[in-house]
């Protein structure tokens, strides 16, 4: 039984930065005859193929949990050398969508996916924008020590969370969301983009819990943290509300507005998700551009830490006006994998752009 289902794009699994100067510099032609010439070469390892293959090989411990999909705008032709390559790279993966020159977010719901990542952020803020949850995955590939284990860390505001609490902070300050978190501090939070991924962790991990009670050698792979710059007493209300959405992390750093690099290096995670770029330094770092942190360029933002937990601006702004959603209601069961509210987001100048008409996943 599939317990989780993500969306890898080409681009992420695999280097193709060979692959789109010649679609670049040549045209689609000849990125058709290249494609078809190096069909048997294998392309290099992407940014997201340490995390797939630790994922992946979770199936080997519980049969069938996980399913990750190619997602192309690569044509069927063309992505021969993708499916050779992952083959090659000895990759289980056995289905694809390509779709020539068009995004494949819309058919996220239809396979029921909980995350598409792409190392192409125009295909990201789509899917983002048209509520699905997705991730820039950034840097080259980290290189792959060997350990089964699979370590994943998750901020909280605008990722498991909505960032409603993160508009109050730009809006009003820290004291305002200081007494707001307090006011609501059972109230669970609206779930961000990534809850729905979070739930099928905790699915994979309840099943390997009952493979360790069955079998007392067995150590499970999968670990998951927090690490957020919320602090005490904001703590409780990302507590109560992981609780009331049936979801849960093994690890949980509340930062209050403290450097999160030291942690992520005493962690190791191999894959780190944080709606702010700035946080994400290392290897295995994902972009999640969703909320009020994605609106603003970032010319334009405060130069001092812009989170809950963070002392506020000598100035604040007032972020563009937006739909704002109140508290979330108690649930007694694991929802099922959220439909986020739309983000709104901008291209990083310090984060590659593409065109809109480039085949590479």
């Amino acid at each position: 039984m599939t317990l989780l289902t993500i969306g890898v794009a080409s681009s992420a699994l695999f280097d193709l930065t060979e692959s789109d100067k010649v679609f670049r510099t040549q045209g689609i032609a000849a990125y058709r005859r290249y494609q078809e010439k190096k069909l048997n070469v294998p392309l290099p390892p992407g940014p997201a193929q340490p995390f797939v293959r630790r994922l992946l090989a979770l199936n080997d411990v519980v049969p069938d949990a996980v399913d990750v999909i190619v997602m192309s705008r690569n044509s069927a032709e063309t992505g021969l050398r993708v499916m050779r390559s992952a083959k090659f790279a000895d990759l289980p993966l056995t289905r694809a969508v390509f779709r020539e020159g068009q995004h494949s977010y819309e058919f996220m719901p239809a396979l029921g996916m909980s995350l598409f990542l792409s190392a192409n952020p125009d295909d990201v803020a789509a899917a983002v924008n048209a509520g699905q949850p997705a991730g820039t995955v950034l840097g080259s590939a980290p290189v792959d020590d060997g350990d089964p284990s699979l370590r994943i860390a998750f901020d909280f505001d605008g990722v498991l969370a909505d960032d409603s609490s993160e508009l109050v902070y730009q809006s009003g300050g820290l004291e305002a969301f200081a007494s707001r978190e307090a006011a609501l501090v059972d109230e669970p939070l609206p779930q961000g983009p990534l809850a729905g991924f979070l739930q099928g962790l905790n699915k994979i991990q309840q099943a390997e819990a009952e493979l360790a009670r069955g079998k007392g050698e067995y150590r499970p792979r999968l670990r998951i943290a927090l690490v957020t710059a919320r602090s005490a007493p904001a703590h409780e209300r990302a507590i109560n509300s992981l609780r009331a959405w049936g979801l849960r992390v093994d690890d949980a750093f509340f930062l209050g507005g403290r450097d999160k690099g030291p942690i992520l290096e005493g962690l190791r995670p191999h894959i780190f998700f944080d709606d702010q770029p700035r946080h994400l330094t290392g290897q295995g770092s994902v972009h999640v551009p969703f909320g009020a942190l994605n609106t603003t360029p970032p010319s334009k933002r405060a130069k001092t830490p812009a989170s809950p937990a963070s002392p506020p601006p000598p100035t604040q702004s007032t972020p563009p006006p937006r739909r704002s959603t109140g508290p979330g209601k108690h649930v007694a069961e694991p929802p099922p994998p959220p439909t986020p509210r739309k983000g709104r987001r901008i291209v990083d100048p310090g984060i590659p752009d593409f065109t809109q008409g480039n085949p590479r996943g």
